[in-house]
């Protein structure tokens, strides 16, 4: 069962040394897909162009470092590798953890933000919220207390569970869902303070109700349509 949307990673191939040479896997930083400015006044601009062009471009050189140690990385999907991480070498397991596990989240985050689509959730999505929560207003509080109440570093999500119920959650650091076994993940918010410190200081509660300005809620719902029956 496919799990999770999985967004662009990056990864390409490319001949090393000459034609007959064996193929390897070399990971590019993905591009954000519209400018740094777009997400103002709730994210700024500088804040999006140093996360997008430095904390994560740092995840995909570390990925690239590991492709050497740990080939599967050129072989299997993102999805399948960070599902099953307790499969991974153990010498590299936290490397995977960190690195992939942060080109997913942030590919997934960028995403979920992209300007243009709708701003309110609809449809099977809505009335699923509704189900599960009650209404918008309180899924939105329940993944902002998710993100609050993270200690440290780490994400606050909106997934589709084992059971195909809406919940929010939030992981640490930059582990994804999928380890969880969810079927779908709908919403993914950043709470690392790299992603708001320049503009919202200590205040990540400020930054995470300002951030539902930015989600496209035609990406949640196309997240949320994917998930199993």
């Amino acid at each position: 069962m496919a799990l999770g949307f999985l967004p662009s990673l990056g990864r390409e191939r490319f001949i090393v040394g000459n034609a007959h040479a064996e193929t390897q896997a070399v990971f590019k930083l993905p591009d954000l897909g519209y400018p740094f400015e777009a997400l103002e006044p709730h994210i700024d601009s500088q804040t999006l162009h140093l996360h997008h062009d430095r904390h994560h471009a740092a995840a995909v050189a570390g990925l690239n470092v590991l492709v050497e140690k740990y080939p599967d990385l050129a072989k299997k999907s993102a999805v399948a590798i960070l599902s099953e991480l307790d499969k991974v070498q153990e010498a590299v397991r936290a490397g995977v953890r960190n690195n992939l596990g942060s080109h997913w989240n942030h590919s997934f985050y960028w995403d979920i933000m992209t300007p243009g689509g709708a701003k309110e959730a609809a449809g099977d999505l809505r009335s699923a919220i509704d189900a599960a929560f009650g209404s918008v207003a309180n899924m939105m509080d329940k993944v902002n207390a998710a993100g609050v109440t993270r200690l440290g570093s780490g994400w606050a999500w909106l997934v589709v569970d084992k059971r195909g119920e809406l919940q929010a959650i939030s992981t640490q650091n930059q582990d994804t869902p999928l380890e969880q076994g969810v079927r779908r993940v709908v919403l993914a918010v950043d709470v690392w303070e790299h992603a708001y410190y320049l503009k919202y200081q200590n205040k990540r509660s400020d930054y995470l109700k300002a951030w539902w300005n930015t989600v496209n809620w035609d990406k949640a719902a196309s997240n949320f349509a994917r998930a199993p029956a």
